[in-house]
């Protein structure tokens, strides 16, 4: 297993502790989205329901997105994703002591949230899209997650193909997520996770090195999040003679392998639709390499 420098790190998110020395901690996805390319279109009743048995399944840090970020998505307005997370955030916030992630690029989404309960900000365009962003963001000393990605969703291809380019995909991330970084830090924001962007603006190729190399990305010095889940590189690698690709469906044990290889690469952070399949994952890889706090050493 590689170096984790991550795993010696505690960090204040709006005044609640993640705390990477015992080992990953597990994300789990909580969409209000109708067009979620996965588990949407929930009434706000059944979202909470879904919100909590995520909760109660385990998960370590709760995700909940109102815009899916898939690539064709639909635009949504400042108003409905208002309306369709900001409810679900207060309703985990009163039942549950969990740390919450809110999943927007919108300054007005990240505030609301981080008002009514949420410690984490995360961001697919780091910081690219809304530049109050990062002001709103420091004001609340929340958490924040950058994840590199180099289109607009709107503007974004499924990863299937290759782009054609010849510039390292790793050196590539590894200079933007650089000064999405350095922009962070000029705001005072402390407490930051960083994600490659497995399946943002990448082809199937460029998804796979990123996943091998993931490692290389420590030398930014930050937690890693790896959200793998689902996703379409996944269902190009598993495709039959009769299907181009897998649906997300049917993309869950590729999924339990890619997130296998990321936390052997140092993921600190694993973003996922299935917790229970995550948790095993997780108690396996950490049970072959244990946190170095957690080691059991031979007597001399």
């Amino acid at each position: 297993m590689h170096a984790n420098l991550s795993l010696t790190t505690r960090l204040n998110c709006k005044g609640r502790t993640l705390d990477f020395t015992k080992g990953p901690l597990i994300m789990a996805i909580a969409n209000t989205t109708p067009d979620s390319f996965f588990d949407g279109g929930r009434s706000r009743a059944k979202a909470l329901d879904h919100a909590m048995h995520l909760v109660d399944g385990g998960a370590d840090i709760l995700d909940i997105g109102g815009e899916s970020t898939r690539p064709g998505a639909s635009k949504v307005s400042l108003e409905e994703e208002l309306e369709r997370t900001i409810p679900l955030v207060e309703a985990v916030a009163a039942r549950s002591p969990i740390t919450i992630s809110i999943d927007t690029y919108k300054a007005g989404v990240a505030e609301a949230a981080l008002q009514h309960g949420a410690h984490i900000v995360n961001d697919i365009s780091a910081f690219a899209l809304d530049p109050a962003m990062p002001s709103v963001c420091a004001r609340y000393k929340a958490g924040v997650v950058l994840m590199h990605s180099s289109e607009h969703p709107d503007d974004m291809q499924w990863s299937t193909q290759t782009r054609g380019s010849k510039t390292d995909i790793v050196d590539t991330v590894t200079k933007e997520l650089q000064h999405s970084l350095e922009e962070a830090r000029r705001h005072g924001i402390a407490s930051i996770i960083l994600d490659p962007g497995f399946g943002f603006g990448k082809s199937v190729e460029e998804n796979y090195t990123l996943l091998r190399r993931l490692d290389e990305l420590h030398k930014l010095g930050c937690p890693l999040l790896a959200g793998l889940s689902r996703k379409s590189f996944l269902g190009a690698a598993i495709a039959t003679e009769n299907q181009e690709q897998a649906p997300p469906s049917a993309r869950l044990t590729a999924t339990i392998s890619a997130n296998t290889i990321a936390l052997c690469n140092g993921a600190a952070i694993l973003r996922v639709h299935d917790i229970a399949e995550a948790l095993e994952t997780r108690a396996v890889v950490k049970a072959a390499f244990p946190p170095a706090g957690n080691r059991k050493t031979d007597p001399e």
